[in-house]
């Protein structure tokens, strides 16, 4: 009976399935809420979520729409018709790239948006070029559409940017995607225009696809700014595929609407896929996105205004802790320090082997959580996410220096 352990019967998940790794994030995230329901005053870098309420007037909107019986029914698969438009003349204003509303389709957050794109591209064994580090996720989410992911590192002397020559490097007869990510997570890092235009450029002359996320846009620190590549190399346009949502830009995390962007075969494609997937995104956070993306940015505003204060803050005090050294944060709302100085050491017992272990004991010792690099392909790093409150960030940077200096 030995043979039966490997039939199809015997299999209680598919291989597919068993295979992926949970959202290291989400996991940080909740192990960190868990310790605060049981009592312990815990601080959390983890999440990649606005402190901030969702704006009184796009919550008004979805109030509405609760009340309206339209909005009790099936709507079409592709989003609802005025908010495909609102997005398309949103993009316009935004990042300068025309598109029109059949372009557009509204997903079930950012992530869907990410997972779909991947699933209209890639047939097996295609590969993607995926710049480490990485958002926990896109792995994942290459391997599920059946690619696979061809990591290219980058470095903090590059500024986390990866460049032509690693993506000639890393290219074969097998290359069809390329990801591209600015501002970027868990990094910060943002592509100046001239490297954006560049790495455009090169995706052209190779026959290159782009699956461009754009889900950070509107969080760009000092002189950094965001462009958008299929509008720095309109010859992109047909082989490009831009994702976004409503999530950062409007503290929507929860309202979980996204959208991607794309030419028109592609969006036929994954326009079918989700009718079968999932149907339409929920009515009442389609209306409170079009509230939000048919609205202004002084929301927006205020929030970059606060980012940007909370990450000067962060980058200074992580810097002042001996055995870490951290970039500025350019864009998004996380510091991505180098822990390796720490690497090694013992803390009240307990020796950090990694990254994974050092996030371990800070979060045992000091009750502070943060995502370790091994999350993000790159071991020696972690990820602290500054949308939270100022005392809560300084307090939860002082109890780290506390322990180092402990140790």
């Amino acid at each position: 009976m030995a043979g039966m352990s490997s039939s199809p019967q015997s299999k209680r998940t598919s291989s597919r399935l068993a295979a992926i790794a949970e959202s290291a994030t989400l996991a940080v995230d909740a192990k960190a809420k868990a310790l605060k329901a049981a009592g312990e005053n815990v601080i959390g870098f983890g999440a990649g979520e606005p402190d901030f309420p969702t704006p009184e007037h796009i919550v008004e909107a979805a109030v509405k729409a609760c009340r309206d019986p339209k909005m009790h029914r099936y709507t079409p698969a592709a989003g609802l018709p005025e908010l495909r438009e609102a997005i398309a003349v949103k993009t316009l204003r935004d990042s300068g790239f025309q598109t029109t509303a059949n372009q557009v389709l509204v997903t079930n957050g950012g992530k869907h948006a990410v997972f779909t794109a991947f699933a209209a591209l890639c047939d097996p064994g295609d590969e993607v070029i995926v710049p480490a580090p990485y958002w926990t996720t896109y792995p994942e989410a290459v391997t599920l559409a059946g690619g696979v992911p061809v990591v290219v590192d980058t470095t903090e002397e590059t500024g986390f940017r990866v460049t032509v020559e690693q993506l000639e490097k890393a290219l074969t007869k097998r290359t069809k995607v390329l990801l591209f990510v600015s501002p970027d997570n868990p990094s910060g890092s943002v592509y100046p225009p001239e490297e954006v235009k560049a790495i455009g450029e090169w995706a052209v002359s190779r026959g290159i696809w782009v699956i461009t996320d754009e889900i950070y846009e509107h969080l760009t620190y000092g002189q950094h700014k965001f462009t958008s590549m299929p509008t720095l190399v309109p010859e992109l346009a047909n082989q490009c595929v831009i994702v976004n949502g409503v999530a950062k830009t409007y503290a929507m995390t929860g309202w979980r609407v996204g959208w991607m962007i794309g030419p028109s075969d592609v969006m036929k494609a994954s326009i079918n896929f989700q009718s079968h997937a999932t149907s339409n995104v929920n009515n009442v956070a389609q209306a409170a996105a079009l509230a939000a993306v048919a609205g202004d940015l002084s929301a927006v505003s205020m929030m970059r205004e606060a980012f940007e204060r909370r990450g000067r803050t962060m980058h200074r005090m992580l810097n002042d802790i001996p055995g870490i050294t951290c970039v500025e944060p350019e864009g998004a709302f996380y510091c991505y320090p180098n822990v390796t100085g720490l690497i090694g050491k013992t803390f009240n017992g307990k020796t950090a082997n990694n990254s994974m272990e050092l996030a371990d004991i800070i979060l045992s010792e000091v009750k502070v959580a943060i995502v370790p690099g091994e999350a993000f392909g790159t071991s020696g790093y972690a990820r602290f996410s500054f949308a939270l409150g100022d005392a809560d960030l300084e307090e939860g940077i002082r109890r780290i220096a506390d322990l180092v200096a402990r140790s």
